[in-house]
């Protein structure tokens, strides 16, 4: 039950620092929505979700671009990158 619990609340805190992110991106005010980005993609990492983990690392790749800084930005796209020919194993969706 503990587990369900921690779950849900994992999945709660994603959404919620994602609809940050968000937010902060489309006010472009990117160094807040990097800082919130990191964190769902920790959460991505966590949870082994790989397509999770593409998805924020294109979004942090797109804040660094904004903010000029192409070498972050690169690095995250070669992460995502990473993703789309790894292990297909860890593909559980965000929402279980």
């Amino acid at each position: 039950m503990t587990a369900v619990i921690s779950a849900q609340s994992d999945i709660v805190s994603l959404r919620m620092s994602h609809c940050r992110a968000e937010h902060a991106a489309r006010s472009a005010q990117y160094h807040l929505a990097v800082l919130h980005y990191r964190t769902c993609l920790e959460v991505a990492e966590r949870r082994e979700d790989c397509r999770a983990v593409e998805f924020f690392a294109l979004k942090l790749a797109g804040c660094y671009d904004q903010m000029g800084l192409g070498s972050k930005a690169a690095s995250f796209r070669a992460l995502a990158d990473c993703g789309q020919h790894g292990d297909s194993s860890g593909d559980a969706p965000l929402i279980s």
